[in-house]
């Protein structure tokens, strides 16, 4: 059997990282795995069960009875979602979206007993099968042998910018200054923390998509990955 090719993205919030793995993941006929939304869920799990979000031993504990699924979203879960997220069976896609859940995300990223149950999870999704997998530690952590590593980002404004758009298309009441202050709040918790922070390594491809479309965007790294995979 082939060796599975893997392609790990790093980057900070807003970069597009999650629509560009999309579309590449479409073009290659690869999975696509969210590693974002797998901290959103133990974000939203703790939320649902009043606990508090710093108190990582409570956290594990409910990450351990809970069954978290992933897959490419079927026709009829074509709805502007990137990937599909069952937590015991419930669709949570939409739920883990909101921007209460992603702020309760970073604050449960930085336990390094969350961690490392969720990068198991990862690690086992990607044996044996091509992906795709976007987040924070990928590259260095997650799949550190993945044969293409990349570090996608964006100038801070911009990424603010493209965030408050997608924030006000879902119907939230959210003004650009606090969308701009949490994305601030949120790379400095990513780059500070002690466990596998959000760092370039020298492996990486760094793509700044400031002044790029998605679609260039993806047309660079479906091309370097066809020309990897054929050599």
């Amino acid at each position: 059997m082939a060796q599975p090719f893997h392609i790990a993205i790093d980057g900070p919030v807003a970069a597009g990282k999650g629509t560009v793995s999309r579309l590449v993941a479409d073009r290659l006929g690869f999975l696509y795995v969210d590693t974002g939304a797998m901290y959103r869920v133990t974000a939203l799990l703790g939320q649902r069960a009043r606990l508090d979000l710093q108190q990582e031993s409570d956290l594990v504990k409910v990450l351990h009875q809970a069954r978290i699924e992933m897959r490419n979203p079927t026709n009829q879960e074509k709805d502007g979602r990137l990937t599909t997220v069952l937590v015991d069976g419930e669709d949570v896609s939409w739920a883990i979206r909101t921007e209460n859940v992603g702020q309760g995300a970073s604050i449960v990223a930085a336990h390094p007993k969350v961690r490392r149950v969720l990068v198991e999870k990862q690690q086992e999704i990607a044996a044996g099968q091509n992906v795709i997998m976007e987040g924070r530690d990928i590259t260095h952590r997650v799949l550190p042998k993945a044969q293409l590593k990349i570090y996608l980002t964006g100038g801070e404004t911009i990424r603010a910018k493209r965030r408050h758009l997608q924030l006000l298309t879902k119907g939230q009441d959210v003004s650009f200054e606090e969308v701009f202050t949490q994305l601030l709040e949120r790379d400095r918790r990513d780059m500070s923390r002690t466990t596998d922070p959000l760092k370039i390594i020298p492996e990486d491809w760094v793509i700044d998509s400031s002044d790029f479309s998605i679609e260039q965007v993806v047309e660079l790294i479906v091309g370097k990955a066809k020309v990897m995979m054929t050599n």
